[in-house]
């Protein structure tokens, strides 16, 4: 009959805690190896008990004081106390004994970073990276790059993983690592020639093809990178975030439908997400689908029921179909979580414009002047609104306070004149629209759109004729 592993290591560790505990207290003198004090280290270690630990790293010590093995598990309970300064003088004890241990330099790494000493730290890897090769000298890029992002030289945690992936080109980690740091780093150039060195040699790679596709992205050629990541899937075909990137670049390339059948591959792979059903309905708000885009508003609205931007989008699609009540109802909705967000009152005035409902809205326009005074769009709402719905009560007054609010735009002072026609001021008129065409005649434009009745009045057309005949306009 064979015995239980389990229950023999199980034996041998209530002996050896035995035999430490008479040895600690004097009743003993029974001989513990040195690898039997490593594993006592680590077994108080895995139970969280720091102070018996180091209690048997010491006693180890005291045994075997040429034990570079034991200092440095000594030190590294000396870290973990925050004992910072007296780890590092353990570990230049141990760097007498063996000055090749990688753990060392990981240890005193992190000693100096604890005593803010980055310089230190820094300056400790990049000597320890000309002496180690292989695995090592890639743990040590890490830890290095680790560094550097810590005290954020951002540009020096991609050229540490570019050198992991020299040196090691499948490496799991830094091919993930790397395609985020391109992005957030802006060097897509040096990430499409690294990768594309790494698929010359391993063309079955799909991290390397998906951080391909990435950094095409990021210089925004769409078409180079839907074919890496057609590549990328071609490898693994539940790569969703290559399906992710793909509908993100076919909806940047105003290929719509591509995108939404990229984005129901997302769906198919993965849990539910209200992003990538936003997403899919602003396909379908694009190709004015409504009816569709309002199915995937509701369901991200249904799986973030806070996001009051859901609301909004629902209500957006049913004015874009003329259902202006409904739309209505649903931006009174979204208005409740943020009484004054420009973008809901701007759009709560259109739609009440269009009932006739002149006054709510001018109040909705309000909201969207003091939620953002120095933007022309809700000046120029509710002016229009004004003189459509002949509320002419304080137009002046906004039409010069939004001359002054958005840093003197002449359009402003066309709306001025436009008012000052509709209270029947016809000189203080001509005398504004002389300024206003001083100053941007091209807006003629805008000025008649307001009031296309006054291309029959004499004076006006001769201002006009006046600066087409110089050119102006």
């Amino acid at each position: 009959m064979q015995k239980n592993p389990s229950r023999s290591n199980n034996d041998e560790m209530r002996e050896l805690l035995r035999q430490f505990d008479n040895l600690k207290n004097g009743r003993s003198h029974s001989f513990i190896e040195e690898e039997s004090f490593e594993r006592l280290v680590n077994y108080f270690d895995e139970k969280e008990d720091l102070t018996s630990a180091l209690q048997a790293a010491e006693m180890g010590i005291e045994i075997y004081p040429y034990s570079s093995l034991l200092l440095i598990k000594k030190a590294d309970l000396l870290l973990a106390t925050r004992q910072y300064k007296a780890a590092l003088v353990v570990l230049e004890k141990a760097e007498l004994l063996d000055s090749l241990d990688i753990n060392l330099f990981i240890l005193k790494t992190d000693a100096y970073l604890a005593l803010d000493q980055q310089e230190k730290a820094i300056e400790l890897l990049q000597d320890a990276l000309e002496l180690f090769k292989d695995e090592e000298r890639i743990e040590l890029l890490f830890e290095l790059a680790d560094v550097y992002d810590d005290y954020e030289e951002f540009e020096k945690v991609f050229e540490c993983l570019k050198l992991i992936l020299e040196q090691e080109p499948m490496n799991e980690e830094a091919l993930y690592k790397i395609c985020f740091w391109t992005d957030f780093t802006g060097r897509n150039e040096e990430s499409i020639k690294l990768h594309q060195n790494i698929i010359n040699d391993y063309p079955y790679s799909e991290l390397a093809w998906f951080n391909l596709g990435a950094a095409y992205q990021g210089l925004k050629l769409y078409e180079k990178s839907i074919d890496a990541y057609m590549y990328c899937t071609a490898i693994d075909e539940k790569f969703d975030y290559a399906y992710r990137n793909m509908g993100d670049a076919y909806i940047r390339m105003r290929k719509y439908k591509e995108a939404i059948e990229m984005l129901e591959k997302v769906l198919e792979l993965s849990r539910p997400e209200e992003v990538i059903h936003e997403a899919i309905g602003y396909c379908f708000d694009r190709m004015g689908q409504y009816a569709q885009a309002r199915f995937h508003y509701k369901k991200a609205l249904h799986l973030s029921t806070e996001d009051a931007r859901y609301q909004y989008k629902i209500a957006c699609t049913y004015i874009n179909e003329g259902q202006y009540e409904t739309g209505i109802k649903h931006l009174h909705n979204a208005l409740r979580s943020n009484r004054l967000n420009p973008e809901f009152n701007l759009t709560m005035g259109i739609a009440l414009v269009e009932l006739g409902q002149y006054a709510q809205a001018i109040e909705h326009y309000a909201n969207v002047i003091k939620a953002k005074p120095k933007s022309p769009k809700g000046w120029t709402a509710i002016l229009d609104c004004m003189l459509k719905a002949d509320l002419l009560d304080n137009a002046d007054e906004y039409a010069a306070a939004a001359y002054e609010a958005t840093g003197g735009k002449p359009i402003f002072l066309f709306y001025r004149s436009a008012v000052a026609f509709a209270e029947g001021k016809s000189k203080e008129a001509i005398q504004l629209l002389e300024i206003a065409m001083s100053k941007a005649p091209k807006l003629i434009k805008n000025f008649i759109q307001l009031m296309p009745r006054l291309l029959q009045h004499p004076q006006v057309v001769d201002i006009i004729a006046r600066y087409k005949k110089s050119k102006s306009i």
